[in-house]
C-alpha cells in the first residue's frame, strides 16, 4: 500500500523538517525543488510548493505525473481558530475558507468547485484512513490570505466549524479528488489567527515545522505493507 508518497509543504522550513540528514536526490522540475528519499520502504518525493492553493494543486499534480505519487501529504504549520487542546493536529477533512459567492447579505461558502448558485453546502473533502497518530483530528479551512484579523478567523471557524487555517490542505484535497488520490495532512500550530499571527509565526516556525514531520514520519513509517 502506498509505494510512492508525495509530500508538499508551503515553505522551505516546513519541507527541510522532514527526513533531516537523510541522503537524498534532489531535482528541480517545473520550479519545484523536488527532494526524493526512501524511508519505511517507499519513496518519498518532497516538494516546497510556496504558499497558496495555486502552487499547492500545482505541485499535487506534479508530484503524482512525475513521480507516481499514490498518496500525497500536506506537512507544516497552521494559525489555530479556537481553543482546541494541543499543538499538532491529524487533519480529516478540509474546506476552502473563500470559495462561494459574495451576496448583498454576506458571503456563501460552497464546497470548493462547486457551482455557487442557490442553496449553499460547503461539504468537506476527507482525507485518508491514516494510521493512529495520538493527534486530534481536526477540520481545516484553507485561503488565500494569511489571517491576521481575529474577527474574521472567528466568522470562519462559525461558518465552517474549522478548528485550524492554513493556506494549502484544501487545495491539495481538492486536486488529490479530482486526480483520485487519497490524500492526508499534518499541521501543527505557528500562530492563532489573530494580529500576532506574523510575529508568531517567524518565532514558531522552526519549531512547529518539526513536530509536524515528526508526527508525518511516524505516520508513515506505521502504514501497512502491501499492494493498495
Amino acid at each position: 500500500m502506498f509505494k510512492s508518497i508525495g509530500v508538499i509543504a508551503g515553505v522551505d522550513a516546513e519541507a527541510a523538517a522532514l527526513f533531516p540528514g537523510q541522503s537524498a536526490n534532489v531535482e528541480a522540475l517545473h520550479g519545484f525543488m523536488v527532494r526524493q528519499v526512501k524511508f519505511a520502504d517507499r519513496n518519498i518525493a518532497i516538494t516546497c510548493s510556496g504558499i497558496g492553493k495555486v502552487n499547492a494543486a500545482m505541485a499535487a499534480m506534479m508530484l503524482v505525473e512525475h513521480y507516481h505519487a499514490d498518496l500525497l501529504i500536506v506537512v507544516g504549520t497552521a494559525g489555530k481558530l479556537n481553543g482546541r487542546d494541543g499543538a499538532c493536529f491529524q487533519i480529516v477533512e478540509a474546506v476552502q475558507g473563500d470559495y462561494g459567492a459574495s451576496r448583498s447579505d454576506g458571503f456563501v461558502h460552497y464546497r470548493a468547485g462547486a457551482w455557487p448558485i442557490g442553496e449553499a453546502h460547503a461539504e468537506p473533502f476527507y482525507a485518508a484512513i491514516m494510521p493512529e497518530t495520538g493527534l486530534p483530528k481536526v477540520r481545516v479551512i484553507t485561503s488565500d490570505c494569511f489571517m491576521e484579523n481575529a474577527d474574521h478567523g472567528e466568522r470562519l471557524h462559525k461558518a465552517l466549524r474549522g478548528d485550524i487555517v492554513d493556506m494549502e490542505t484544501a487545495a491539495v484535497a481538492q486536486a488529490a479528488s479530482r486526480m483520485d488520490i487519497p490524500w492526508a495532512a499534518i499541521k501543527a500550530v505557528s500562530d492563532y489567527a489573530n494580529g500576532n499571527s506574523a510575529g508568531d509565526f517567524q518565532a514558531n516556525l522552526k519549531y512547529a515545522a518539526r513536530l509536524a514531520a515528526e508526527a508525518t514520519q511516524r505516520m508513515i513509517a506505521d502504514l501497512p505493507q502491501g499492494l493498495n
